[in-house]
């Protein structure tokens, strides 16, 4: 697909595009949307929306608690694993018990 094609299907102009490629803060979430709905990505949007998968603004959250509860969201703990998708081992789960968000 060209270019042109591409902007004509999502409504935008060349600059747009390649503000939206850069990945400009300037540009509207509508632009972004549209970007993966014309490249059959749009499930992708729920992916980045979900909060619980945002690391930053998690270990933000932790921060902000109280040093009792903080280190009580700190255990780690192994699961073995016996699906067949899962890496070989065990997997860490970090133990977040007490903390909220």
């Amino acid at each position: 697909m060209s270019v042109a094609d591409f902007c004509s299907r999502i409504g935008v102009s060349d600059k747009t595009l390649a503000k939206l490629e850069r990945g400009d803060g300037g540009v509207r979430l509508e632009t972004f949307a549209m970007a993966l709905l014309a490249l059959g990505m749009l499930d992708r949007l729920a992916e980045i929306a979900d909060p619980s998968s945002d690391a930053t603004g998690i270990g933000l959250d932790r921060d902000k608690l109280p040093e009792r509860i903080r280190q009580r969201g700190r255990h780690i703990r192994t699961i073995p694993t016996k699906s067949k998708d899962a890496p070989k081992g065990t997997v860490v789960v970090d133990d977040d018990e007490g903390t909220a968000f």
